[in-house]
């Protein structure tokens, strides 16, 4: 086996800081003697990163931030393609933030090294054009899931489907019983977790509708408890104004602070908004309705851009409708308490449900990390990369690339 002597990591932020220490340590138990550069925070900083610059550079959020910053990141871009080119690396891997690491990837492979994208972007859901740019800017994408490996291999982009972290770090087999106990819930009634989102526009959009669903339910089920987790002190201060007009719901909820895995574990079901949370409930193995509302103009533009059938990432996982989507004018109260009712009355759904849920946590517990820093290996290396087969990855297609020898990229080791 080759030895990989150095890799140049670019990680934008806490979530993809928390991916590259895995990566990292996933790396040096393969090739003790690897050496890092690029960026990253505390936790690839433990790991052995030399960090050109803080993580919080990358850190820029929303269209009016990045414009006020945009020098300042074309600077920091240009010194890390520098960088990089003097130092030499075997591979440099971009984490996530696409929208700075696709360019520096670009820079970088065009001048011969070999590149690596870690997380996909949504290019499969809307602007399917850019996978276009992708092929240019990167020799291999790393995919959590099964369904974005197929999209690249459609595209003929040398893909490799790792498996989610999330899923590894979840169990397969969930305690119900256990999660009641520590949160204080009665073992023998329906529980409830209602996830209204973790930004101020979802609490805005679907706080009350939500809220009126539960006291609705609550009315017709004198045991239902009910989970609330606000994601943040300010996210609690908005739930607790809304439930100061539903002294019934309030008499009736446990509101808690964090906890949301915990919170859906207990559960029965779970009503949530769009988002990574609907994974996280699907690895918890919990039935579940998933609503969606946004600003008018919004709605307006995502109906003309998703390209995708579904939302939710259980059923884009399943390719079909395993969870109800509610989306927009769709999500009211009463449609909500129309799905919800039969997910808490009828366990035999439920348990039915919940096993399809375990198979495909099953099919993504694949211990992402290592299986990335293979793939990463095999691409240094010239030798096939460990991408899944079509049928694999969720659909059939015949443009599936799968398994195929990747060239190197245009500077290597003997190069230097």
């Amino acid at each position: 086996m080759s030895q990989l002597a150095r890799v140049y990591i670019v990680a934008g932020e806490m979530s993809g800081d928390l991916l590259g220490a895995s990566l990292m340590r996933a790396l040096k138990a393969r090739h003790p003697q690897v050496q890092f550069r690029g960026i990253g925070g505390p936790g690839m900083l433990a790991e052995g990163i030399d960090s050109r610059f803080p993580l919080e550079t990358l850190s820029v959020m929303g269209l009016v931030e990045v414009l006020r910053h945009l020098p300042e990141l074309i600077r920091v871009r240009r010194t890390l393609r520098a960088d990089a080119l003097a130092w030499r690396p075997d591979v440099m891997i971009g984490i996530d933030a696409p929208d700075f690491n696709l360019g520096l990837e670009r820079q970088l492979r065009e001048a011969g090294l070999t590149t690596v994208h870690y997380v996909s972007p949504t290019v499969w859901a809307w602007r399917q054009g850019r996978v276009k740019g992708i092929a240019r800017s990167v020799d291999a994408m790393l995919t959590f899931l099964p369904f974005e490996a197929a999209f690249y291999e459609r595209h003929r982009l040398p893909v490799a489907f790792v498996g989610h972290p999330l899923a590894d770090e979840l169990p397969l087999v969930s305690d119900r019983g256990g999660a009641r106990t520590e949160l204080g819930l009665a073992q023998d009634d329906p529980v409830l977790a209602v996830l209204p989102g973790s930004r101020a526009n979802e609490i805005r959009f679907l706080g009350a509708t939500f809220l009126d669903a539960a006291e609705r339910l609550c009315r017709e089920r004198p045991a239902l408890q009910v989970v609330i987790p606000a994601a943040t002190p300010l996210r609690r201060e908005e739930l607790e104004s809304l439930l100061a007009d539903r002294p019934l719901l309030a008499e009736r909820i446990t509101l808690l602070d964090g906890r949301a895995r915990q919170a859906m574990v207990a559960s029965d079901a779970v009503l949530l908004a769009s988002g990574t949370a609907a994974l996280e409930a699907m690895l918890c193995h919990r039935a579940m309705l998933v609503a969606y509302r946004m600003a008018p103009m919004t709605h307006w533009l995502a109906r003309r851009l998703v390209k995708t059938e579904w939302i939710s990432l259980p059923n884009l996982i399943a390719r079909e409708t395993l969870v109800p989507e509610l989306i927009q004018d769709a999500a009211t109260p009463e449609a909500i308490v129309a799905h919800i009712g039969p997910m808490l009355d009828d366990a035999e759904r439920r348990g039915a449900l919940e096993a399809r849920f375990a198979e495909m946590h099953a099919g993504l517990q694949r211990n992402a990390s290592a299986r990335a820093a293979e793939a990463i290996e095999a691409l240094v290396a010239g030798r096939p990369l460990p991408a899944p087969r079509s049928s694999e990855a969720g659909e059939t297609s015949e443009d599936a690339t799968a398994g195929r020898t990747v060239p190197r990229g245009r500077v290597g080791r003997e190069e230097r």
